[in-house]
């Protein structure tokens, strides 16, 4: 059977993520990207203002990185991780660590983000059962997001993303993130959960919670409650798969902190957008419980994926690039720009608050609206005719783009959003 374009052949047999297929509208067929710039079917531009969720930070189909990828793809595609290893591995080791906040001294590969958060649950856990302690309980931000398999969803707090599925998820106990009037209240609320339960961990999104709508919270606030947890063996994990490489104005969120996480999740700008992997590292003493005469203490978890040398290319190329002086001077520029635009917006009557941070743009309309609404729906296809991709979280619209967009498309979105505050 003939079909007339990609729509149509896309709506044949394919399942989108977080869509209503009954009611939502039929998704755009993409055929080229470069750069900031997203090109459909019949010819129309986009610009990439969230770089396709956070993820093609360096540009789409960025010419460095894709002759790495073409040239390790030449050289060994694919082997096993299990009793092998490879030299991208290895030198992706090199060129991460030194990265990282200073305790990080093991890299354990996965495939998303997911994954990655759910590998750093499964260490903290067995971590405590190593060492002989029982502990069942992890803590978590409300409102928090750490992806969608089961040990990812305990830990998250949006229920549009859980709610069919609560009755199975771990044993997880929130606390409000903290800010500058608050942090006497969750420290207070944060013993009391650490006094009455046998935890094992805590996970947070360091500074920015991504999926709650781009939500800051404070240094301060965050290093005391991780210096509370550490004092009893609470591990800390860091879930950075949003935040890290470079977003925040450092390379990662936690370089911010005083206090250094036990556990970190990376991956989205990991590989630059060009391959599904991640990483979850954790610090020496996580890894040393692991080690041991029995067999059965060991980490047995595998992703038959794990550490492909493709993807492994891929993070090489893109940490190259990372610090480079042209990519530092548009991640500082885009920082300019963010600010000077959220004070030309503070005063607008729809503008309930504005806030920035590195390259991360968040504005919160003074609308009531569902995260996934007719609103909010209506409010993304504003920004699409206008050849601008937003996707706006509730009501809050954000930006986070491609260390590589122009002025000219920064300037081009900031109209689209101007127009919006207009408009609704």
């Amino acid at each position: 059977m003939a079909y007339k374009n990609l729509i149509e052949r896309d709506r044949a047999h394919l399942w989108h993520p977080l869509t209503q297929h009954k009611t939502a509208a039929a998704p755009l067929g993409i055929v080229k990207a470069k750069g900031a710039m997203l090109f459909d079917e019949e010819g129309n531009e986009y610009i990439d203002g969230i770089a396709s969720w956070y993820t093609c930070m360096y540009g789409h189909c960025n010419e460095y990185i894709t002759q790495a990828i073409t040239k390790q793809m030449q050289q060994l595609d694919f082997v096993l991780f299990s009793g092998l290893t490879h030299e991208p591995a290895v030198v992706l080791s090199e060129k991460l660590i030194p990265l990282l906040p200073n305790n990080q001294k093991k890299l354990f590969f996965n495939d998303n983000g997911s994954t990655a958060v759910e590998a750093g649950i499964k260490m903290a856990l067995q971590y405590h059962h190593n060492k002989g302690e029982e502990r069942d309980t992890l803590i978590a931000f409300e409102d928090g997001f750490h992806g969608d398999t089961f040990a990812a969803m305990s830990v998250s707090g949006i229920s549009s993303y859980n709610g069919p599925f609560e009755d199975f998820l771990l044993k997880v106990k929130r606390i409000p993130v903290p800010q500058e009037d608050t942090l006497v209240e969750v420290l207070s609320l944060l013993r009391i959960i650490t006094e009455e339960n046998n935890c094992a961990a805590f996970i947070y999104e360091p500074l920015v919670q991504g999926a709650a709508g781009m939500k800051f919270h404070t240094v301060k606030g965050l290093d005391t409650l991780i210096a509370h947890c550490q004092t009893t063996d609470i591990l800390c994990i860091a879930d950075e798969i949003m935040t890290g490489f470079g977003k925040t104005g450092k390379n990662f969120a936690s370089d911010y902190l005083t206090n250094t996480p036990d556990i970190m999740c990376l991956s989205k700008a990991l590989t630059a957008g060009m391959f599904p992997l991640s990483i979850t590292s954790c610090s020496q003493k996580v890894y040393d419980q692991f080690l041991s005469d029995e067999v059965h203490k060991g980490f047995f978890h595998a992703h038959t994926f794990s550490a492909h040398p493709i993807g492994c290319a891929a993070v090489i190329a893109g940490l190259d690039l990372l610090n480079s002086p042209n990519i530092l001077a548009r991640r500082a520029s885009i920082a300019k720009a963010h600010t000077a635009f959220a004070a030309q917006i503070a005063t607008h009557t729809l503008v309930k608050e504005v806030r920035t941070l590195g390259i991360i743009l968040a504005i919160d309309f003074d609308i009531k609206m569902e995260r996934y609404g007719n609103l909010r729906d209506t409010l993304y296809q504003f920004f699409m005719t206008r050849g601008v991709i937003l996707r706006p979280l509730g009501s809050t619209v954000y930006v986070l783009p491609p260390f590589v967009i122009t002025d000219a498309q920064l300037q081009k979105t900031y109209t689209a959003i101007l127009e919006a505050l207009e408009t609704f």
